[in-house]
C-alpha cells in the first residue's frame, strides 16, 4: 500500500487554495480518492486528511463501541461532526477554508506532513515547534531507554 511520506511547504494563491503536493496527489490517485476526508485532530493544531479510507478506519473503530453509551456518541461526533470534505480541484489543490484556518492558524503558506496512511496539514511555525519538540521527547526516550540498559533496567 502506499504511505503518504515526506513533507512540503505551499504557498496559498489569492484565491485561497494550495497545491496539494504532487507525491501526495499520486497516493491519492492509487486508492481512487477524488476528494479528501479533513479532520481536525483532536491534540494538535491541525488537519489530519486522507481519502475515504481515513473515514471508513474511524468508523470501524465506532462500531466497535456500544452505540448506546457516551463514548460511540463521542467518537461520532467527533469523526463525522469535526470533518469536512475537501474537494481537489483538477489542478491538486483544496480551498483552505475557514473550518482549515480556525484550527490550524494558517494564513499565507500551508505545509503538509506524511503520516503513513494519512497526511496532516499545518501552519508552517506550528510544524516547527511541533518537530522540534517531537525531537526533544524521543532523545530524551532513547537516552532513559540506553541508560537503563547500561544499569541492567534495575535501580
Amino acid at each position: 500500500m502506499e504511505r503518504f511520506l515526506s513533507s512540503a511547504i505551499n504557498r496559498i494563491d489569492a484565491k485561497g487554495r494550495v497545491s496539494v503536493p504532487a507525491h501526495f496527489r499520486a497516493v491519492l490517485a492509487k486508492r481512487g480518492c477524488a476528494e479528501l476526508y479533513g479532520l481536525r485532530a483532536l491534540e494538535t493544531p491541525t488537519i489530519d486528511c486522507g481519502g475515504a479510507d481515513l473515514l471508513d478506519l474511524y468508523e470501524k473503530r465506532i462500531a466497535l463501541e456500544d452505540p448506546f453509551l457516551q463514548t460511540a456518541d463521542d467518537m461520532s461526533f467527533f469523526v463525522h461532526g469535526d470533518g469536512a470534505f475537501l474537494k481537489l480541484d483538477p489542478e491538486g489543490r483544496i480551498a483552505v477554508t475557514d473550518f482549515v484556518r480556525a484550527h490550524t492558524g494558517i494564513t499565507d503558506d500551508a505545509a503538509f506532513v506524511g503520516r503513513g496512511a494519512f497526511f496532516q496539514i499545518w501552519e508552517p511555525g506550528r510544524l516547527r515547534d511541533h518537530a522540534e519538540a517531537v525531537r526533544a521527547r524521543l532523545i530524551q526516550l532513547r537516552r532513559s531507554a540506553l541508560a537503563e540498559r547500561s544499569t541492567g533496567g534495575t535501580e
